[in-house]
């Protein structure tokens, strides 16, 4: 960044976002050096970026897409170069073996299982949709048109649904 006005613009912008960015995060990464990875990775992108964000536009819309974008690109190229990602490690960090859980969490533990099975579009609409993103704006972050977001946010509940019913565990 060139300026001393655009670095503060971009740090106010950027404050408060911290709990986004560790959502998408968490939604690709199943170790906590991984998130961290991916996290400086996003702000990083975000800060290079930034010569190229339209003011007109709204600042969450922008930094939803790019993050989404690196996320998606950080866990394609982590599996390229991994060749998979161990079946252990990806459930490592969402089981939970305290004899304790409450039924809340075992449900809650249950469908991250199953969001980190959906392909990657259909998971970068879950993090949306559960940010409580309308359809207009998870449209324009995903450059989707609304009718199709809400058609794959409908095809994305049942399809968990039918997952988590069928799941033994």
């Amino acid at each position: 960044m060139s300026t001393a006005k655009e670095q503060e613009t971009f740090i106010r912008l950027m404050a408060g976002t911290q709990g986004i960015i560790l959502k998408i995060c968490y939604a690709y990464c199943y170790n906590k050096t991984d998130r961290e990875d991916l996290a400086q990775e996003i702000v990083l992108t975000l800060w290079k970026g930034f010569p190229k964000y339209d003011p007109t536009c709204k600042f969450s819309t922008w930094m939803y897409r790019v993050s989404i974008n690196v996320a998606i690109t950080y866990y394609r190229n982590r599996i390229k170069n991994k060749g998979t990602i161990p079946f252990e490690e990806r459930y490592l960090e969402i089981e939970d073996t305290r004899p304790d859980v409450t039924e809340a969490e075992a449900a809650t533990n249950k469908l991250q299982k199953h969001i980190t099975l959906l392909p990657d579009l259909e998971r970068a609409l879950v993090i949306l949709y559960f940010e409580k993103k309308s359809y207009r704006e998870i449209a324009e972050i995903m450059g989707l048109t609304e009718t199709n977001v809400a058609t794959k946010i409908s095809r994305i509940k049942e399809k968990l649904k039918k997952n988590i019913l069928s799941d033994p565990d």
